[in-house]
């Protein structure tokens, strides 16, 4: 009703103007300044009763919509902005264009001592792991690898089952730990519990390894008390192995990683089943890890919009650990630490030219604000999927009441999807990331969270092809490409790059030459070949379905290394360790 108000409005006034012109044109015509003016003002009364008025939305809506309230695309203007979302791109980024010129690559060296020749069998270690799935996961590989530096058999490791997660799953549960054992048996000997004496179990001794401990420190300050007690478990294992280390130390890392570390067959059955049900609905599909549970949004110290009930929802949850220091939202979302919300991650993906009609997986816990908070992104991708809608509580209750088997079936579908993206930079997020290197530079998208800030903030000062242009300028580096990191920066999880290789015949076969780099260079071998060592025909892949990076990856991380903690001692520590890390 108000809308054709004005524009009655508007034609009313244009009317006006003709009309007087009418009359006064002998006028006009004896002063030309005069009649450059006013055909200027009858171009611009024409052109206001035919050109349409923006839709209107309130800026902050996702915080004030009711729960079920319906968002679409001319949602996303105000009243005096140009900025309107196209409905429609053209700009599918499925794959890479140099992806086919590396592939992984782990195999030991010759010079690699095996487990036979190495191991002191009077040294037994045992590892506690810590938090969720992945951050667990980042801990058996490093405990792994700790067992080849120090000489000793690794018992299967202890999973985290008090901590936040409260999951009691043990290793059986989640990994094959048959596999784990057969495919490792060259690097590490391993045992699925510790041998007895005299007809008891052996007690291990109880201690914690420094944080990013290097092979000298183990060397220096855990092999001795190995010596002397012979049994020792390390509890809290994670990071507590440097991000840096010898070629042949990381290769052990990805063999660990990529390959050992398989999931269950029941929990790889239903992680094929959501596959294969999202390329019934469409040929290709993305798939969004999306954290923005309020506890984690609490943790963070960020502001996203929702005025005084959200500062005071959030502040009340945060004030339940007096370690963090108050913080400054601002600065945290100017540095990059911030989450995008739901609404801004989709924004990003349509910027970068994937449309209305693209099928979208969203891994997620439970969401701050809930359905209102969603409603932007369902609007910006209607073809909205999740492991509860497609599949059954019935098939999902054999996992549902464990958080490390329902994140197992999010991780499935998320490095099987043709791109991965997320709003985040915890430990799942990095491990997909690096996981989608190793096997094949799937395109994977981590939101430059440090320059899309101001790029948000002034978005509805721009119309949606500039706001699009600057969003792919900002993201290039940031998608998954081949050599986007360097060597060695960031996590060593999240940019493997000491098991990345580039393949110069193919280089050639394309009219390339290839790249001065320190990449390592094998031979072209395919990266199922790693199992071959192992006396086995194939790298059955945990879930293979048949049929400005000045942004360190430690400076976004607030939530797996305690950043945001300021203050140091075991409160700090186990806070950084136990909460929000996947």
């Amino acid at each position: 009703m108000k809308k054709k108000k004005r524009e009655t409005k508007q034609r009313n006034i244009a009317a006006a103007v003709l009309h007087w012109i009418f009359f006064t044109r002998h006028y006009l015509l004896q002063f030309p300044l005069l009649s450059a003016i006013f055909a200027f003002l009858l171009f611009f009364a024409a052109f206001s009763v035919i050109s349409p008025l923006p839709p209107i939305i309130n800026h902050h809506r996702s915080s004030k919509l009711k729960n079920g309230a319906k968002v679409d695309e001319s949602t996303f203007s105000t009243e005096t902005s140009p900025f309107r979302v196209a409905r429609s791109a053209g700009r599918h980024l499925w794959n890479s264009r140099s992806s086919k010129f590396y592939y992984g690559c782990s195999n030991a060296n010759n010079s690699f001592q095996t487990a036979d020749l190495k191991t002191n069998s009077n040294r037994y270690l045992l590892i506690a792991t810590s938090g969720g799935l992945n951050q667990q996961r980042t801990g058996i590989t490093d405990g792994v690898v700790a067992a080849y530096i120090l000489n000793a058999t690794l018992v299967v490791p202890k999973l985290d089952q008090k901590s936040f997660w409260n999951d009691s799953s043990d290793f059986a549960e989640i990994f094959d730990v048959d596999w784990f054992i057969s495919f490792l048996s060259k690097d590490v000997t391993i045992i699925k519990q510790l041998p007895t004496k005299d007809g008891k179990v052996l007690t291990p001794y109880r201690t914690r390894a420094p944080r990013k401990c290097t092979p000298l420190c183990y060397l220096t300050k855990v092999l001795p008390v190995l010596n002397k007690k012979h049994v020792v478990q390390l509890g809290k294992f994670d990071y507590r192995l440097s991000n840096r280390l010898s070629p042949d130390l990381q290769k052990l890392r990805c063999r660990v990683n990529y390959h050992a570390l398989k999931f269950t067959d029941s929990i790889l059955e239903m992680g094929k089943k959501l596959v294969q049900r999202m390329r019934m609905k469409s040929e290709h599909f993305i798939a969004l890890h999306l954290r923005f549970e309020p506890d984690m949004l609490a943790f963070s110290g960020c502001y996203f919009g929702g005025g005084e009930k959200e500062r005071m929802e959030l502040g009340k949850i945060r004030r339940r650990w007096k370690s963090l220091h108050a913080s400054n939202p601002d600065k945290e979302r100017r540095q990059g630490k911030c989450p995008l919300t739901p609404e801004e991650v989709g924004l990003t993906l349509r910027a970068l030219g994937f449309g209305s009609d693209v099928h979208l997986y969203v891994a997620s816990g439970e969401v701050y604000g809930g359905e209102a908070t969603l409603a932007p992104l369902k609007a910006l991708f209607p073809n909205f999927h999740s492991k509860e809608t497609l599949a059954s509580k019935r098939e999902l209750a054999p996992f549902s009441p464990f958080s490390s088997r329902m994140a197992a079936l999010d991780f499935i579908v998320c490095d099987e999807s043709d791109v991965f993206s997320t709003n985040n930079n915890g430990n799942m997020a990095k491990i997909i990331a690096g996981r989608r290197r190793y096997f094949g530079h799937k395109p994977t998208i981590r939101p430059n969270a440090k320059k899309l800030y101001k790029l948000f903030i002034n978005r509805h000062n721009k119309t949606w092809e500039e706001f699009a242009s600057r969003a792919r300028s900002l993201q290039i580096g940031f998608m998954g490409e081949p050599n986007e990191v360097k060597p060695g920066r960031g996590e060593f999880h999240e940019n493997p790059s000491s098991c990345i290789c580039e393949d110069p015949v193919a280089k050639a076969g394309a009219g390339l030459n290839p790249t001065p780099q320190t990449l390592p260079h094998e031979g072209h071998k395919n990266v199922k070949e790693n199992t071959k060592r192992n006396g086995t025909n194939d790298v059955s892949d945990e879930h293979t379905i048949e049929d400005d990076h000045d942004q360190d990856a430690t400076d976004m991380d607030y939530v797996d290394n305690g950043n945001a903690v300021q203050g140091k001692g075991l409160a700090g520590e186990m806070l950084s360790e136990e909460f929000f890390s996947d």
